[in-house]
């Protein structure tokens, strides 16, 4: 049975008004990535960090699935099952446009997880108070549900799954800077890769220039403007 691996980053959100995860002057928003986004940071201030996710999780309330988002929850649901769709996006947008099955590599903006028994919890857009309680363990000691940079990602389980289950691989909106899409494109005969503008190697031992050299098909367009191509190629290769 065919199946469909795709991994989606900050491209795929930023039609929607998210903005991107840093800029290249290592910013994001005004704040200091490293500051924010680390555990050396959150060990220095805590509530700095807390801050700074609860300004992010406001920021989403508001926004809407664009039509990218909406065009991958109906492939999940023409799909049913065949679908294995890993976003590195800590947005609910996807769940907004209807998809179910989304796994967030990178965690979620909209719950809230327990340091001592590890589950998370949902809480929308509220900001973390410091009076929360875990309903898991009765802990008091909670953070945000976004992995840092210095700590481990137990999602990323799923992308080694995901490469072994399924026969297209489908990267839109993420330039590889965060995961290696290049390793999973040489895993697959089949790949699309959205992107509206081409994106080079960073390792000097690829023998290839551009990112989309690896990829069977390269549709340079926004991840919204691409979905028509994407689904004729999708289509004709899980109905071929």
């Amino acid at each position: 049975m065919k199946k469909i691996m795709i991994l989606s980053g900050a491209g795929l959100s930023a039609e929607s008004g998210i903005s991107t995860f840093r800029d290249s002057d290592g910013l994001w928003e005004g704040y200091d990535v490293m500051k924010v986004c680390s555990t050396q940071g959150w060990i220095e201030d805590r509530a700095y960090v807390t801050s700074f996710y609860n300004e992010r999780r406001a920021t989403i309330a508001d926004k809407e699935p664009n039509h990218a988002h909406k065009v991958l929850a109906n492939l999940e649901k023409k799909y049913r099952g065949r679908v294995m769709h890993l976003t590195q996006n800590v947005d609910n947008l996807l769940e907004k446009a209807g998809a179910k099955e989304v796994i967030h590599l990178h965690g979620t903006l909209t719950d809230l997880r327990c340091e001592a028994c590890t589950q998370t919890f949902h809480v929308g857009y509220a900001p973390q108070t410091g009076n929360e309680v875990c309903p898991h363990c009765g802990n008091k000691r909670v953070r945000h549900n976004v992995v840092m940079f210095g700590e481990a990602a137990p999602e990323y389980v799923h992308i080694q799954q995901a490469i072994k289950e399924c026969s297209l691989f489908i990267s839109i909106g993420t330039s590889g800077a965060v995961i290696d899409v290049i390793p999973i494109a040489k895993a697959f005969k089949h790949s699309i890769i959205i992107d509206p503008k081409r994106q080079k190697t960073v390792s000097m031992y690829d023998p290839k220039t551009y990112i989309d050299e690896y990829f069977e098909h390269f549709i340079q367009k926004k991840a919204g403007e691409a979905m028509e191509d994407m689904m004729a190629i999708v289509d004709g290769f899980m109905e071929g």
